[in-house]
């Protein structure tokens, strides 16, 4: 029987950003592609002001779903969330994916404070902000043949939601959950991520148990999008399977 993988976006994100991946994973789990409050699908949704409020809604989903056990996958803001999932329930969660992300929202060296982006999601408005922002997790920019596709997801957040992520992340740690993370523990990052510098991967690489490490070269915090074959072989390595990735 497949085992579930939960898959959770971050800000912005929605659960569309995961096209290259879902045609491989759907081969060996049963995929959750959630999609959070104020985001993606769920755009008409009123987004939490917490990550504790995010964690609850996909908690929420997965019982709704009858999944009581699973892998799980945390991309930014995401990551968050995860994090904050494994420490409320953390005989729910099988594998720990943390990617792109960080124990600690205030986001430390980001291409921009929090503090900025709020001021300019509401001066600029959600669409401009979201697409400005998007442009920052690939190393070629607007350029990036995947752009398009987190511009697209980032347009369809609300302002709600936009300053609600903001508001989430900013005064949320997770420092103290570290140690108490018993799942076996993958952390991807990309060298080049202007969003989570190297101090956010290497906290939770130090500090959990036994975690591994993956360091994606050339990409930046959209990595599963830039090199998608490499993401893709680095997940199928990581629980232990033989995959000749397609996509």
């Amino acid at each position: 029987m497949k085992k579930h993988l939960v898959l959770v976006h971050g800000y912005l994100g929605g659960s569309a950003q995961w096209a290259q991946q879902v045609t491989l994973l759907s081969q060996y789990f049963n995929l959750v592609t959630v999609d959070l409050p104020g985001f993606g699908l769920n755009q008409t949704m009123k987004s939490p002001q917490s990550i504790r409020g995010y964690a609850e809604y996909v908690f929420g989903q997965l019982d709704q779903l009858g999944i009581e056990y699973f892998h799980l996958l945390g991309h930014s803001m995401g990551g968050m969330i995860v994090q904050e999932m494994a420490a409320m329930a953390p005989s729910r969660i099988d594998h720990l994916i943390l990617y792109g992300t960080g124990p600690v929202g205030m986001l430390p060296n980001r291409f921009e404070t929090i503090q900025e982006s709020k001021r300019r999601v509401t001066a600029d408005g959600a669409k401009a902000t979201g697409c400005r922002i998007a442009a920052t997790w690939f190393i070629k920019g607007e350029q990036a043949a995947q752009y398009h596709v987190c511009a697209v997801l980032a347009e369809k957040a609300s302002l709600q939601a936009s300053l609600a992520g903001l508001n989430a992340m900013e005064p949320w740690s997770g420092e103290s959950y570290l140690t108490q993370i018993k799942s076996p523990t993958l952390v991807i990052w990309g060298d080049g991520d202007r969003t989570y510098q190297w101090s956010q991967p290497e906290q939770l690489w130090r500090n959990i148990a036994a975690a591994q490490l993956a360091v994606l070269p050339g990409c930046a915090h959209a990595a599963h999008l830039e090199k998608p074959h490499l993401f893709n072989q680095l997940l199928m390595d990581f629980f232990q399977l033989d995959c000749n990735p397609k996509i």
